[in-house]
């Protein structure tokens, strides 16, 4: 039973809410590996056993939590052009994922979506579609928009800084001491201007999207019957 039918019981101080809710709060401290039903039950002052009530077993768990993530990003919406709608959304994902980066890796492996999850892909084929990509292409578009923003969110929760700030102070004083311009001159010209240009991941997600969305633009306009 999917846990938002599920009855809570009137005297377990719980509810599958709230069980959801404190277990994306734990996977956000501690991450999704360590995740299980005792230790969320250790964290709501409850007993294992009590948790089945609200929520089967722990991939009934990890869809409701999936679903709370898409719940979080915004849709595109019909007031705006497909670009201006697909960056938007992309921005959204990259800032959402920031927050729940255990979710990286989940939010397309569930074979049980809730509706949270399925109003989300609706809406971004949808609006594929009525910007006039085909039903193949859509699915193209969607699949590349999304291996590229997943695939930064991966990558940048890797990064060994979080501003840009501390990315210029990398360059400059750890990466270009290891890169002598005789042996490596490529790379030690690379980390220079990027110390000297003050950017960092803010500016190269955006400049990746840009290239995505006019290469798929170019697709979409080319495609149309006045060509």
């Amino acid at each position: 039973m999917p846990p938002e039918q599920r009855q809570d019981a009137p005297d377990a101080g719980l509810s599958t809410q709230r069980v959801v809710a404190e277990a994306v709060r734990l996977a956000d401290r501690e991450g999704v590996d360590g995740l299980s039903m005792r230790r969320l039950a250790g964290v709501l002052d409850a007993g294992a056993m009590s948790l089945y009530h609200y929520v089967a077993n722990k991939e009934e768990l990890l869809d409701a939590m999936v679903d709370t993530v898409f719940d979080e990003i915004e849709l595109p919406s019909d007031g705006v052009d497909w670009q201006s709608a697909m960056r938007r959304r992309a921005v959204s994902v990259r800032s959402v994922l920031a927050r729940h980066r255990w979710a990286i890796g989940l939010l397309e492996s569930r074979t049980s979506p809730g509706p949270a999850n399925l109003r989300y892909h609706e809406a971004v084929i949808a609006c594929l579609r009525k910007a006039g990509f085909s039903v193949a292409m859509a699915t193209h578009a969607n699949w590349l928009l999304d291996s590229y923003v997943y695939g930064f969110a991966l990558q940048e929760a890797g990064l060994p800084f979080d501003t840009t700030d501390e990315l210029a102070h990398m360059a400059e004083d750890v990466y270009l001491p290891q890169l002598p311009p005789d042996e490596f001159p490529y790379l030690n010209e690379s980390a220079a201007a990027l110390a000297a240009a003050g950017q960092g991941p803010d500016e190269e997600f955006t400049f990746g999207l840009e290239l995505v969305l006019a290469g798929l633009e170019s697709v979409r306009a080319s495609a149309q019957p006045d060509g």
